[in-house]
């Protein structure tokens, strides 16, 4: 396959996602509260995607979508401030607005779920009104191959929305959307335990970050 070829497919792909979020982050209806922490309320429904369900972390961050979409996605802040994560590596650039990741999270649930990879392509788009999104899902990549040394999980469609606040464009709602496959032999009452925790963990992550490293 040609790489013009490919760069059509990553842009279809992105595409694709995209609408997935947002139709996700219009969707008001069938949510379920199972978390309120720290500001943070996290909710599920059933996903459309696969048979599991997908997740949806809700706050107020004081800062516009123009500087937090960066901060989310981008490896000179996302390797710093995102406490789950190993390491965390852009391995590819499809174009300004689209780029490939490669991440190494740490064990968590005390243990019990041992690190996972994933690769993943992330896009992000504008919207009207200020709104600015981050797109992602996993996909396989020549420059990372499947190995022994890690479990490969698979992000079902993610990201983040950022939306800013009308009385305040200088802050913003953000929505996280996460359906992960952890893959391995996992009960998935056991990942679903996890997950509310680890959302209002990354959420928690971002606003001490923000602190430390946009300040």
């Amino acid at each position: 396959m040609s790489l013009v070829s490919r760069k059509m497919d990553y842009k279809k792909i992105a595409d694709d996602v995209s609408q997935k979020i947002r139709a996700y982050s219009q969707d008001t209806s069938g949510w379920k509260v199972t978390k309120s922490a720290k500001n943070i309320t996290v909710s599920w429904k059933p996903s459309n995607d696969y048979s599991g369900n997908i997740y949806r972390g809700e706050t107020i961050i004081e800062e516009s979508p123009e500087k937090l979409i960066p901060f989310m996605y981008l490896a000179k802040y996302r390797s710093k401030w995102d406490k789950t994560l190993k390491s965390y590596t852009i391995v590819g650039e499809i174009d300004e607005d689209t780029v490939i990741c490669h991440c190494i999270t740490h064990s968590f649930g005390k243990g019990i779920i041992s690190p996972r990879e994933f690769v993943d392509l992330i896009h992000v788009r504008r919207y009207d009104a200020g709104v600015i999104t981050t797109n992602s899902i996993s996909l396989e990549y020549d420059k990372c191959p499947v190995t022994s040394s890690h479990v490969r999980g698979f992000n079902n469609p993610c990201g983040y929305v950022c939306t800013p606040l009308p009385e305040n464009p200088a802050h913003c709602t953000l929505g996280v959307y996460i359906q992960p496959e952890l893959g391995g032999l996992l009960p998935r009452s056991l990942v679903e335990s996890a997950i509310p925790n680890n959302v209002v963990s990354l959420i928690t992550d971002v606003r001490e970050g923000l602190k430390t490293l946009l300040q």
